[in-house]
């Protein structure tokens, strides 16, 4: 017996699994095989739990019904607050969710059909639909179906939920003091493979209160074994960082310095006349602009400006730019911020500058990574952010990275410290690549060679 399997497409069901969560999708019904008919979905489909309808038209659209309720033909209105109309447009990006109007009934549960009153599907026990937006749900009829109420497939799954943690972690971490000691001594004994470059340099960029300069104190907290707070942090609405400031981390009290400068600036913010200027942030990659050089938002810096650094050289230059982004707020990021990015990325990519984008505040996103960090690459919701954010900023996933900084506390902990330190070593790792890409004179290598950026 040949099997039955889904018309879906590895593009349209990664689409509609967006709106479903972690679950996966099981096929119950298929009515090109089963039959048109509200006898065949119903002997396949009433008492599996939530299902998901998946209807096709020759317009191009894959759209349907999902509901957390059974179907059993019980004659009743059913109220489900999680159900939702969806489609999927061939042109489209995104798929289109709709909820149920307040206080409405999501489906009636009868022996016809699967009837959403905004859309009636089999109706008449045939290969079509009833569109009657605003009963129910409301949405365009153009933007649902296309205005096509004639369907060429039918289907429907049972939704099966994988819970909120994955069966194995997508990146391992060894949650061990061994490996913590590891990561200390590799940062430690790192050295650039230009030899006039003693210590990689690494710029934190993102918007106001997304924990740039908290990031900076608790890799300084780790390496002087306690807690610290050089950089000024808080929560204020506006930036905190008001100067362009490189941060020197020594490993204990009068140690020797951990061959990393952090540079912290001003936040991004949505208006061109607040937060860092993007020239002047170009300018910081450069290498131009001096250590704790008064940010202007209004005024960018001037060549001929006392701040302004004529003669630069690859100990100046930015070696490694991180994006730092508050995890709880991904979801409030506006177009103009997703912008101004872009806008940086652009530059920086033509620079040559590696990248990374650091995601922190990871414990307060997700309750099962603040009942125990280890979870922090098992939550389906930190995956699914970290995704997101790979989508939207055009970074592949293993650029990004998830963090927890030290904000309350005031003893360390083993666990926080091996994400701190695996952070550092990644950014470290990027400078590398930025070093293997530059052309030098390996026969003068007594001094720094004056540089100059070619984009």
């Amino acid at each position: 017996m040949t099997a039955v399997t889904s018309s879906l497409s590895e593009d349209q069901q990664k689409k509609l699994l967006s709106l479903l969560g972690h679950v996966r999708l099981h096929l119950l019904y298929k009515a090109s095989v089963h039959g048109f008919a509200a006898l065949a979905f119903h002997n396949r489909c009433d008492r599996q739990g939530p299902t998901v309808i998946v209807a096709y038209n020759d317009a191009g659209f894959v759209f349907g019904a999902y509901t957390s309720q059974d179907y059993s033909q019980s004659g009743q209105e059913v109220h489900d607050g999680g159900a939702f109309l969806y489609s999927i447009s061939s042109g489209g990006n995104k798929p289109l969710k709709v909820a149920g109007i307040t206080g409405q009934c999501a489906f009636t549960d009868g022996a016809a059909g699967p009837n959403y009153d905004a859309l009636v599907f089999l109706d008449a026990d045939g290969a079509k639909i009833q569109s009657n937006p605003g009963k129910s749900f409301t949405f365009k009829a153009a933007e649902m179906h296309g205005e096509d109420l004639t369907l060429n497939e039918f289907e429907v799954y049972r939704v099966e939920g994988l819970g909120d943690l994955l069966a194995k972690p997508w990146r391992n971490i060894r949650w061990t003091a061994e490996r913590k000691e590891q990561l200390m001594k590799a940062i430690l004994s790192y050295e650039p493979d230009i030899k006039t470059v003693q210590q990689a340099r690494v710029l934190l960029v993102g918007p106001i209160g997304a924990g740039k300069s908290t990031f900076f104190n608790s890799i300084n907290s780790v390496f002087r074994g306690n807690m610290t707070c050089q950089a000024i942090a808080g929560t204020a609405g506006r930036s905190v960082t008001t100067q362009f400031r490189t941060y020197t981390i020594k490993a204990g009290k009068r140690g020797e310095a951990v061959p990393l400068i952090l540079c912290d600036t001003m936040g991004l913010e949505e208006n061109a006349d607040t937060g860092v200027n993007i020239e002047d942030l170009l300018n910081i990659l450069r290498g131009h602009i001096k250590d704790r050089y008064q940010l202007n938002p209004l005024t960018p810096l001037q060549v001929d400006s006392r701040g302004f650094k004529q003669q630069v050289t690859l100990n100046d230059v930015i070696h490694c730019l991180v994006y730092v982004v508050d995890t709880c707020k991904i979801s409030l990021l506006s177009q103009k911020m997703l912008d101004k990015f872009a806008t940086i990325r652009k530059k920086a990519n033509a620079m040559g500058i590696p990248q990374i984008l650091l995601m922190t505040k990871v414990d307060e996103a997700c309750p099962l990574v603040a009942g125990d960090l280890k979870n922090v690459y098992r939550s389906v919701y930190l995956q699914r952010k970290a995704r997101e954010m790979s989508e939207s900023f055009g970074i592949p996933l293993s650029c990004v990275l998830l963090v927890k900084s030290y904000s309350e506390e005031l003893e360390l902990d083993e666990d926080v410290n091996i994400l701190l330190l695996t952070a550092v070593e990644q950014m470290l790792n990027y400078s590398d690549s930025f070093f293997e890409n530059q052309v030098v004179d390996h026969a003068k290598t007594d001094q720094p060679e004056l540089y100059r950026f070619t984009d």
